[in-house]
């Protein structure tokens, strides 16, 4: 008698909702899965990392955001940070922005009509403080995966094909 006929569900597939994996789809539900304990996972670990800095207040969005800003000490407007991030809803951006500001750690500077953001010495340090805990507790640990062939940058790379294949689907669905 094999594993399946003892009742064990090895044969199945490991997904969040069985009733979205169709024959053709359960790779797809498989991913699925993954991705929403992942993105689940991270935002837990950007929170506490954060925590771990001094700064429990914040929300995923938050430190994503102040991340987004210090990156390359280049100044960035509202409009560019959504773009990078891939986020819609630019209102939520700008309550992480007007957060930030008030916390000490952005600023922003009114050029014509537009608005730029820049991280203040404060937001500087507070992001290598998360750098030294990230390097800390994160990065050496996330060595162990890049041992079993499949590179972390391959992944990464997967990651942003498949965003764009979620984005089309999504633009899809708007016109049905």
């Amino acid at each position: 008698m094999d594993e399946s006929e003892k009742g064990y569900p090895y044969n199945r597939h490991i997904v969040s909702s069985e009733h979205l994996a169709s024959e053709e789809g359960w790779k797809l539900s498989e991913f699925e899965y993954g991705l929403i304990i992942s993105f689940h996972a991270f935002n837990r670990w950007m929170t506490r990392c954060m925590a771990a800095v001094g700064e429990s207040d914040f929300s995923p969005l938050d430190v994503l955001v102040v991340h987004n800003v210090n990156h390359r000490s280049k100044d960035k407007r509202l409009v560019d940070i959504c773009f990078v991030l891939n986020i819609e809803d630019q209102h939520t951006v700008n309550y992480s922005l007007k957060k930030l500001i008030k916390a000490g750690f952005v600023q922003g500077e009114k050029r014509g009509k537009e608005r730029f953001y820049s991280t203040t010495e404060e937001g500087k340090e507070l992001c290598s403080e998360y750098r030294r805990i990230r390097e800390r507790c994160l990065v050496s640990a996330s060595k162990a995966f890049e041992h079993d062939g499949l590179e972390l940058s391959e992944v990464a790379t997967l990651l942003r094909g498949l965003s764009g294949l979620y984005d089309q689907a999504s633009r899809t669905a708007s016109a049905l």
